[in-house]
Formats: structure tokens, C-alpha cells, sequence
């Protein structure tokens, strides 16, 4: 018995590399929802005062909360006195990993600062459930 296989592996491969290109196109739009539900998630947190570690912010100091009641601002911490930093959070993404970060360099300079007192930039374990289903669900 004689056994004769022909392929063509030309088209094969062809097919192999659209359906990984696609693939890729796939993950990066999923890694791009995820990363902007992410922000959301930073930005509605912190509105409400709260860090993804400890709950609450702790207060301002009564020097500082002074100063934002004489200028209109609630003592509620929230990072946000004239919402430039917390509007500049923005992402990245590729197919491989996406990144969250701030534009400029002021103010990212100003949540380094905020973080190192007040952590907001990060995600909890509740939170990283919640993107990862975020991820999967764009993903098909």
C-alpha cells in the first residue's frame, strides 16, 4: 500500500500568517478596551476619594484644605483641584501589552507626587477580576 500526501504549504502558511495577523488586531482592540476601562475605573475611584490599597485617601492637612475651601474646592480628597492631571491619564496599545500613563510631564510629575501620599494608580485584586473579564469579552 502506497500512501501519497500533497499540500500546498504556500497557501497553508498564507493562511496561518492572516489568521495570527488578525489575531493580533484582535488582542491589541482588546488590550485598548481594557486599558481605557482601566482609566475609567482610576478616575471614578479617585473622584470618590479612594485609593485601590487602603479605602479612603487620608485628609488633606487643615493648611491645605483651608486653602481649596477659600478657592471653591470641597476638603474631599480627590486629587483633582484644576483636573489637569486626572484628565490627562491616556494609553497605549500593541499586541503584546497595553500601558496607561499620563501625558506631559507635569503632570505626571504631579501624580508621582500624589501617589507616593495618596495611591490611586494601580488596581485591586477586585479590580483586576473585573479587567480581565473586560479583556476576554473584547476579545471575542
Amino acid at each position: 500500500m502506497k500512501l501519497s500526501i500533497t499540500s500546498n504549504s504556500r497557501r497553508v502558511g498564507a493562511q496561518v500568517t492572516a489568521e495570527g495577523k488578525k489575531l493580533s488586531g484582535n488582542v491589541q482592540k482588546a488590550l485598548s478596551i481594557t486599558a481605557q476601562s482601566g482609566i475609567n475605573i482610576i478616575q471614578e475611584r479617585t473622584k470618590k476619594g479612594l485609593g485601590y490599597k487602603d479605602g479612603k485617601f487620608k485628609p488633606y492637612n487643615k493648611e491645605y484644605a483651608a486653602y481649596r475651601v477659600k478657592k471653591g474646592r470641597g476638603t474631599l480628597p480627590n486629587l483633582e483641584f484644576e483636573r489637569h492631571m486626572m484628565s490627562s491619564i491616556t494609553s497605549r496599545a500593541d499586541s503584546e501589552k497595553a500601558v496607561i500613563f499620563f501625558r506631559g510631564a507635569e503632570n505626571s510629575g504631579k501624580a508621582a507626587m500624589n501617589e507616593k501620599k495618596r495611591p490611586f494608580f494601580g488596581f485591586s485584586r477586585q479590580e483586576e477580576r473585573k479587567l480581565s473579564k473586560i479583556f476576554f469579552r473584547a476579545l471575542k
